[in-house]
């Protein structure tokens, strides 16, 4: 039976892509790096750490590791700075309605996200009561599509990865929640994470009712 959710912060709760994207344009013209969106896409759902070997890959760089702290200290710094300006207007739309009625019905439910401002992204939303949990990137240290931040999102939860269905944008996130046991819905196209249990083209269409009828025999 399902008990739990687990949800994905961006691209799933809302969407903070165009703030990090502008923070890694930021660093990469700063650095005389080669950065675009192509390239932007790569790093979805993956940490801070992992996003600038990406970067780094695609410009045939080899840097320090103290460097590479550095930077991604620099990075996260552009990105907080942009975070005061998202409200609670914010919601992906559909997303707030999917957590109320999971908190009318008594799921638990808790966040999985790598971001390490997942609690300040969800305080400016007004979005924290709406979580049991929130793990994030500070929670583990293994990134998607390694399972460990869903399987840690469970623990606390007190669920087994088959009593919780996992929200995913990201297709290392699918393949995280895949990976740890999970069912799990894709938010997205097809070519990304058409491999989820369930996927909707948007939070808008992933309604209770929609994932109850595909899932029935789990609830």
């Amino acid at each position: 039976m399902i008990k739990g959710f687990i949800f994905d912060l961006d691209g799933v709760i809302t969407d903070t892509a165009e703030q990090h994207y502008v923070a890694w344009k930021k660093l990469s013209d700063e650095n005389g790096w080669e950065f675009d969106r192509e390239v932007n896409d790569k790093l979805r759902g993956i940490s801070r750490m992992d996003s600038i070997q990406v970067i780094l890959d695609h410009n045939n760089l080899t840097l320090d590791e103290r460097t590479i702290t550095e930077l991604a200290t620099q990075k996260n710094e552009k990105y907080v700075e942009s975070l005061d300006d998202v409200t609670p207007d914010d919601f992906l739309p559909g997303t707030k309605e999917l957590l109320t009625h999971l908190r009318t019905e008594g799921f638990h439910v808790a966040l999985g996200s790598a971001s390490k401002n997942a609690s300040k992204v969800l305080q400016q939303l007004n979005a924290l009561g709406y979580f049991d949990i929130i793990g994030d990137g500070n929670s583990v240290s293994e990134s998607k599509p390694n399972p460990a931040i869903f399987l840690y999102g469970a623990e606390k939860l007190g669920l087994q990865p088959e009593e919780c269905i996992v929200f995913e944008d990201a297709e290392s996130g699918v393949d995280a929640a895949k990976a740890g046991g999970f069912h799990s819905v894709g938010i997205g196209p097809t070519e990304r994470v058409g491999h989820a249990d369930l996927r909707f083209d948007s939070m808008a269409d992933a309604t209770l009712f929609e994932i109850k009828s595909h899932f029935k025999d789990l609830f």
